[in-house]
């Protein structure tokens, strides 16, 4: 298995922080951004961590090299910025035939379980073709910044919702997820949300569940934050990160 870390968008939504660097650059609690999934993936068992870029590449590039932690990093080109699933679209190649974990590297997770649900993904692989990273919130308003899920008691997720208006329980679905290498087969058929005019990577785990494969969620952490805008960074500040 890979970990995939998607790291290519400009953030425009921080302004100033992002205007001179790529936006998993920016510094939080003395390191960049990107270095806690990058944390996230090289305590796991994966083989090899992929870094998709795109805006100010060369930052990440130059800063990390080709190991961390004694993982092998490579790096993929996002030449346009048109989202996350097209982002994983680009890392098809390097990503080769295996199965892979996906991490955003905007993102900050207290008490990750990454290794936990590899083992999860691991030990019930025959039926089961991803796994979806949530969380339990007490404010269902911080889902309307991800997306949210519906599943019966045994965790299968039966229907994934977007930036829901009125969340319908407490499951606020993060970027970390595990995917049998066929989700790529699926990209071809994930509709471009009529807004943001790019695919979304719920409506791509849609497209698995819809066509019979079986998603189940896991508990990834504790508490969660996508760092997009500079409310996003204070937000972490009061959750004491």
């Amino acid at each position: 298995m890979k970990a995939l870390i998607l790291a290519g968008g400009r953030g425009k939504r921080l302004d100033a922080l992002s205007m001179k660097k790529n936006k998993c650059m920016v510094a939080f609690a003395g390191r960049p951004v990107i270095q806690f999934s990058l944390d996230c993936a090289a305590s796991t068992t994966v083989d090899e961590i992929v870094i998709v870029v795109g805006y100010r590449a060369e930052e990440i590039i130059n800063y990390y090299g080709n190991r961390y932690n004694d993982k092998r990093i490579r790096y993929v080109i996002q030449y346009e910025q048109k989202g996350l699933v097209h982002a994983i679209e680009c890392a098809g190649e390097t990503i080769g035939k295996d199965d892979f974990m996906l991490l955003l590297g905007d993102e900050i997770l207290i008490n990750p379980k990454h290794q936990a649900m590899i083992d999860e993904y691991n030990k019930t692989k025959k039926k089961t073709f991803a796994i979806c990273g949530v969380l339990l919130v007490k404010d269902r308003k911080m889902i309307k910044r991800t997306y949210t899920l519906i599943q019966n008691d045994e965790n299968q997720i039966f229907r994934l919702v977007e930036k829901p208006r009125n969340p319908l329980n407490q499951f606020m679905g993060t970027g970390d997820c595990i995917f049998n290498n066929k989700i790529f087969d699926y990209i071809q058929y994930t509709p471009i949300h009529h807004e943001r005019n790019e695919k979304e990577l719920p409506d791509l785990i849609q497209c698995a569940i819809d066509d019979g494969r079986r998603v189940k969620s896991f508990v990834i952490c504790d508490r969660y934050v996508n760092i997009n805008s500079k409310s996003d960074i204070k937000l972490a500040e009061r959750l004491n990160i």
